[in-house]
């Protein structure tokens, strides 16, 4: 290539005339080998099959399905079970397909060509296509129908094992939550039984039962009150009633000590001490201390006449009682005979009052351990409250789970539809022939392109007078043109009817290349 050479649009219009040759005969060439490679490319179908998904026929406000999957993740699952070894050989040998490969290539590059020959595409979010490439179009439409039965077949199978499953599962965790119920009542029953009367709602009855007993022992007290009053009253009328008339001359007995009773015998002074005890008995108690004294002074006197020799007056010498005396003793022992039994009475109020006073005890410390008892139950409570409704949810579950069973078994749920079934396709897919020869005709026109730059790059002939100017820098007298012999005019003609035959052949080539790209059958 000279160097400074400009390429204008005319030089470069001139360079493509001048190697329109070369450019012409490697298009043509490239336009007959891609149609002698289309040509004997075999023909692919393809069978396609439009799959739907249709919802569930009852209402989801009446039964809630078990399965909520996407339709991709579900399909993503179907395909992986449908596109196994085990499904797509079945496949392979029911319809007898690949018989030249299974000929030559183990069974495993056989399936993985048939996985290679299968696409599945989601459209939308409710349906999905099955598409299957054959050689054969009958073949590709006959596969593709099996696909699309295999993936009905599989979602209804998928959908019931589901369902099943998460019925059994819903069934085991009823039971655990029924077994752990049952043990929680249980503990509930024993505490309560434990712990009866401590209880929170037992409050109320332990708080009746201890204002019962307060007005119990109220009125045992009021009585108790009351009947001292009374006793006191006959204490008096006994008093009275023993008192010595100041009109009767009475005898009093002195006490019985030896210095009062020096001038008497010792006879009269136990006669005397004696009349002095019962007196004393008539208005004290035995164990009075009154009355003691008197006794030890009756047993001191008869002691000192025992050891005198006389003989011990055993019982008191009985004086002559008048008719009032034997009157007033009456009433005296009638009054005593009331006291006794008001003291009875007392001793019984008494230990009514110590039972009162200790039940009333008992339902106060009841009711002071109710605070702890109440954490203990609610805690305990809180458990129970948490496990009831856990079972209650499993048992609403469950029954909810039966029903979506039922109607998985029934084919009534969301299932998938052919929505357009595979059909034998009327002409091929592949090759695409126009595409192929379209193709062969760039590359060589490329390649022609890529040859023509290289001559002119190798070429450095002048081709007009600037350039003469430019690189020699000399003037330019005169431009002899081109004389050519006979022989070269000859040369140059055949040279134009070998472009002209070429230009044809290429035109030719595009006709036949659109010719074949005709789809065969």
């Amino acid at each position: 290539m000279l160097p400074g050479r400009t390429y204008t649009p005319e030089v470069i219009a001139r360079i493509l005339i001048r190697r329109a040759p070369v450019i012409l005969t490697l298009t043509a060439f490239g336009v007959v080998l891609a149609a002698a490679v289309s040509k004997y490319l075999p023909n692919r179908y393809q069978s396609t099959t439009v799959i739907m998904l249709v919802r569930q026929r009852i209402p989801d406000s009446y039964v809630k399905t078990t399965v909520t999957e996407r339709i991709e993740d579900r399909l993503a699952s179907l395909q992986e079970q449908i596109l196994s070894r085990s499904r797509l050989e079945r496949i392979i040998l029911d319809l007898n397909l690949y018989s030249p490969l299974r000929a030559k290539l183990p069974m495993e590059d056989v399936v993985q060509r048939m996985r290679d020959d299968i696409k599945v595409k989601t459209e939308g979010k409710e349906s999905f296509r099955v598409t299957y490439e054959s050689r054969d179009a009958r073949t590709a439409q006959k596969t593709a129908e099996r696909l699309a039965s295999l993936f009905i077949e599989e979602n209804l199978r998928d959908r019931e094992n589901v369902a099943e499953d998460t019925n059994q599962f819903l069934d085991s965790q009823l039971e655990d939550a029924k077994r752990r119920l049952i043990e929680h009542e249980q503990k509930l029953e024993e505490y309560r039984r434990r712990y009866s009367g401590e209880l929170p709602s037992q409050a109320a009855a332990n708080l009746q039962a201890i204002q019962n007993a307060q007005t119990q022992l109220q009125t045992i007290s009021e009585y108790m009150d009351r009947a001292r009053e009374r006793r006191l009253l006959l204490e008096r009328q006994v008093i009275d009633l023993q008192s010595p008339d100041p009109l009767t001359p009475v005898v009093s007995p002195a006490p019985a000590s030896a210095e009062k009773l020096s001038g008497e015998t010792t006879e009269q002074q136990l006669q005397n001490a004696i009349s002095h005890l019962q007196d004393l008995l008539t208005r004290d108690k035995p164990d009075h201390p009154d009355v003691r004294a008197a006794q030890r002074a009756v047993r001191d006197l008869e002691a000192k006449l025992a050891s005198e020799g006389s003989k011990p007056a055993g019982v008191p010498v009985e004086r002559p009682v008048t008719a009032p005396e034997r009157l007033q003793q009456q009433r005296v022992r009638e009054l005593r005979a009331q006291i006794e039994e008001i003291d009875r009475q007392l001793a019984d109020k008494q230990e009514q009052d110590g039972r009162l006073r200790s039940v009333i005890a008992g339902y106060q410390s009841k009711l002071e351990a109710m605070p702890k008892r109440e954490s203990d139950l609610v805690e305990l409570t809180r458990d129970y409250t948490t496990l009831q409704a856990s079972y209650q949810s499993l048992l609403s579950k469950r029954e909810e789970s039966k029903i979506a069973a039922n109607l998985e078994r029934r084919n009534i749920g969301e299932q998938f539809k052919v929505l357009d079934p595979a059909r034998v396709p009327e002409r091929p897919f592949s090759p695409n022939r126009l595409v192929i020869n379209v193709a062969g005709a760039g590359a060589g026109l490329a390649l022609g392109l890529l040859l023509t730059a290289f001559l002119e790059c190798r070429d450095s002939s002048f081709r007009c007078e600037d350039e003469v100017v430019r690189l020699c820098q000399l003037p330019v007298l005169a431009v002899v043109p081109l004389l050519m012999t006979g022989e070269e005019l000859r040369t140059r003609r055949r040279w134009h009817i070998t472009v002209g035959f070429a230009t044809f052949a290429v035109l030719l080539a595009l006709i036949a290349a659109v010719a074949l790209w005709r789809p065969q059958h």
